[in-house]
């Protein structure tokens, strides 16, 4: 019995694999599960696997919902739902250990995760190594676990096995003459865009903000972080109106105290706004240049028919971003970075007085993650729209004049200035 478990423990492998942004990642996780792996990765093809992503997690709350069960966190007695994206993970990790598998798959793991989660994370990902075999498909370099001795780098659909190499970062100069000049110029008394003067936000007697005070300016650069489940999608659903929970309270919005008389319009229309979520509006046949016109109307889809002025603008930006010759391609063909690069632009075209980025490069590889920082470093050196860009990480090239943290306490999270 000892020679077989030393046998155990020679032959298990752990793996960090690093997927371009082409690779077509559900057809290699779908080969491994199915024992269909080639090369190195054959080892696994009679083994017991099971995936931890995202989407899986997604799958399992809305199992647990739909049969009202709770399967993930049975000692808890709570649905997979209830808890915090850190969390999540956390109880999800439980559930695929609890399922005794040879192998967990892990889909870029780290991703959503705040600074702290990440830590607690690769050290549980670290002491599993003792018992199960490790495979991290990753798409950034600052996500490579030390303690995994197998590391490669997948490029295309053949799933071949490369040589794993660190990139530098080449954050190259976009064609900033290009960009067309704002039509109208906004003013706002003392060039205040937002701001809250202590604001709290309660959810069924839970307090989520505690006392936040906090000022936007015209043409500053912040970054919002906290750890996950600290309020800041609260936070922006204030800025963006949509929170009701902003009525009676000291929030103003470009120049006008919240319900004293605005419409929801009045102030959308002041803001240009990016989320991971836009990417699933565009998936007809528009091209990139109707899908960008687009935003001239606020419209998902181009039923408007632009004036010439508009589309010379929009040529402007292409030549900016350097997609001319993708104009008549469609959308939803472009790489994923391509795709989020014609989004921002299209939050953009209008100039507004503030642009909201929320995890604009979640989910990219290196390549398409320094394409959007060039984009977001050029907006904020050529024009003076103001930008407020949430992201957990604090990304290499991008240099924001400020960040606002919210930091999370049993009375609600508060804010500080760093």
């Amino acid at each position: 019995m000892a020679k077989k478990i030393i046998q155990i423990k020679i032959t298990m492998q752990h793996w960090d694999i690093l997927l371009s942004n082409q690779v077509n990642k559900k057809k290699l996780i779908d080969n491994i599960l199915n024992g269909e792996a080639t090369g190195e990765l054959a080892v696994f093809n009679h083994q017991k696997g099971i995936l931890f992503s995202d989407i899986a997690i997604e799958k399992f709350i809305e199992k647990e919902f739909q049969y009202d069960s709770v399967e993930a966190s049975p000692d808890s007695h709570r649905q997979l739902r209830t808890f915090s994206s850190g969390e999540r993970k956390k109880e999800f990790l439980k559930y695929c250990i609890n399922q005794k598998p040879d192998y967990i798959i892990f889909d870029n793991p780290f991703d959503h995760l705040d600074q702290a989660s990440r830590v607690i994370l690769a050290d549980s990902l670290k002491d599993l190594t003792h018992d199960i075999a490790i495979i991290q498909l990753l798409n950034r370099t600052v996500d490579v676990l030390e303690f995994v001795p197998n590391k490669a780098q997948i490029k295309d659909n053949t799933f071949e096995l490369y040589p794993f190499k660190k990139t530098e970062n080449h954050f190259k100069t976009l064609n900033t003459t290009a960009i067309p000049k704002a039509t109208e110029t906004h003013t706002f008394p003392e060039d205040e865009l937002i701001r809250l003067e202590n604001v709290s936000v309660s959810y069924d007697e839970r307090k989520i903000l505690d006392n936040i005070s906090w000022t936007i300016k015209q043409d500053e650069f912040w970054q919002l972080i906290g750890p996950n489940g600290s309020g800041k999608s609260t936070i922006l659903s204030l800025i963006t109106g949509d929170n009701p929970k902003g009525f009676g309270q000291n929030l103003f919005l470009f120049g006008r105290k919240k319900g004293t008389g605005e419409s929801v319009w009045d102030i959308k229309k002041q803001i240009g706004i990016y989320t991971t979520s836009m990417m699933d509006l565009f998936q007809k046949g528009h091209t990139v240049e109707q899908m960008i016109l687009s935003g001239f109307f606020d419209q998902i889809g181009l039923y408007t028919e632009p004036t010439t002025h508009q589309k010379n603008i929009v040529t402007q930006w292409l030549e900016v971003i350097e997609m001319t010759h993708l104009r008549k391609k469609r959308f939803i063909d472009l790489s994923i970075g391509q795709q989020r690069v014609a989004l921002i632009v299209r939050a953009v075209l209008k100039h507004p007085p503030l642009l909201i980025l929320d995890e604009p490069v979640e989910g990219l590889d290196d390549e398409n993650v320094d394409l959007v920082i060039q984009l977001i470093n050029t907006i904020k050196q050529e024009t003076n729209v103001s930008i407020l860009y949430v992201s957990h990480r604090i990304e290499q090239g991008l240099a924001p004049t400020s960040v606002f943290e919210l930091l999370p306490s049993e009375t609600g999270s508060t804010g500080k200035i760093k």
